[in-house]
């Protein structure tokens, strides 16, 4: 912003200020906004500071390359299957080093029997040739394979890309280890989700309760009520379509998940209204438990489950050589309660 720190920019969300129904002009709309803003009727929007923008715009600029990325990969997989070439239904992952190797055979022309002779995995090698050669008695045609090198170049490209943006990222979120660390023990998130969803949400605190943090994402449901009718609808959707969407992702991962208490709020949930709600309300509950956790600055535990606590044995002690009492303290201020006890007291 060309004006920050000079003059006070109020922005405000356009979805608010409407004004009413009728002729439309620029003079209207600037009287219109002018009386709002004299009669303190502007809900200005949130405004990042800058270091939180620019770290956003790096998160948004890798999600773009991700998203490119998976349209390749998903142009390689169309143009295998208009040839009758069924490897994705063989190896799951095309993309791999397995299915690699044998793409890399397809476009060099290489004979079905040396491309599988020459698979790294033993496992495929040896359990799979003859599901892999059935799959693959389909023939790439010249332009099929021109359109797979230029598919897997740009995919070269944006893996580098998004691996230099891995870096700027890292570098740049390094200030915040404790709340990585936080977001990093809640089921279903990992490093990536976790600076994404920090970038996408800004300053916490900005939120004094996790409701109102869920309804500026955009994850709570719309509400229309009128005398003695209340209709409650889907989500807004008026926050950020980013934050939204890594949540989700968090949410699928969570309910492939084994289990932990999170699995089980959304299979109570899909076992009354479906898979995709139980995904959405799961979004939702992993928000507000983030808001919670950031907050206090703690750590999510699953309950009924003993958390792991370094004991801090001191620097110039050999731990082989620790006395009881050293023990004992260790023990201690590692949050552990440890209490006397007498095994003969009863005889």
């Amino acid at each position: 912003m060309i004006l920050e720190g000079t003059i006070d920019v109020i922005v405000a969300n356009a979805y608010k200020i409407k004004h009413i129904p009728k002729k439309k002009t620029d003079l209207k709309d600037s009287e219109w906004l002018a009386e709002l803003c004299l009669n303190d009727m502007i809900e200005p929007s949130r405004i990042f500071p800058k270091e939180d923008r620019e770290l956003r715009n790096l998160t948004r600029t890798r999600e773009a390359y991700v998203r490119d990325l998976s349209k390749e990969k998903n142009r390689i997989h169309n143009v295998l299957e208009s040839c009758s070439i069924k490897l994705a239904s063989v190896i799951s992952d095309i993309f791999g080093k397995s299915g690699m190797h044998i793409l890399k055979g397809l476009l060099s022309g290489t004979s079905i029997d040396e491309v599988l002779k020459g698979i790294p995995d033993k496992r495929v090698r040896e359990k799979k040739s003859e599901e892999l050669r059935d799959a693959l008695m389909g023939k790439l045609e010249a332009t099929d394979i021109f359109l797979i090198r230029q598919s897997l170049q740009i995919m070269s490209q944006f893996e580098m890309r998004i691996e230099e943006l891995d870096r700027e990222i890292r570098s740049r979120i390094a200030s915040r280890p404790m709340d990585i660390k936080i977001l990093r023990s809640i089921p279903g998130i990992g490093m990536v989700s976790a600076y994404t969803i920090l970038a996408e949400i800004g300053n916490y605190l900005d939120f004094k309760k996790p409701e109102q943090l869920a309804m500026w994402a955009g994850l709570v449901p719309s509400v229309y009520q009128s005398a003695d009718k209340l209709i409650t609808g889907g989500i807004t959707k008026q926050g950020s379509k980013h934050l939204r969407w890594i949540l989700v992702q968090v949410a699928h991962a969570i309910a492939h998940a084994k289990g932990g208490k999170l699995k089980k709020f959304f299979l109570k949930i899909r076992a009354k209204k479906g898979y995709l709600v139980a995904v959405v309300a799961l979004a939702r509950k992993v928000l507000c438990l983030i808001h919670h956790l950031l907050v206090n600055q703690e750590m999510y535990e699953e309950e009924g489950r003993l958390s792991k606590r370094d004991a801090p044995i001191p620097k110039n002690k050999n731990p082989a050589i620790l006395t009881i009492e050293d023990m004992i303290q260790c023990i201690a201020q590692a949050g552990y309660e440890v209490k006397k006890v007498n095994f003969w007291a009863d005889g």
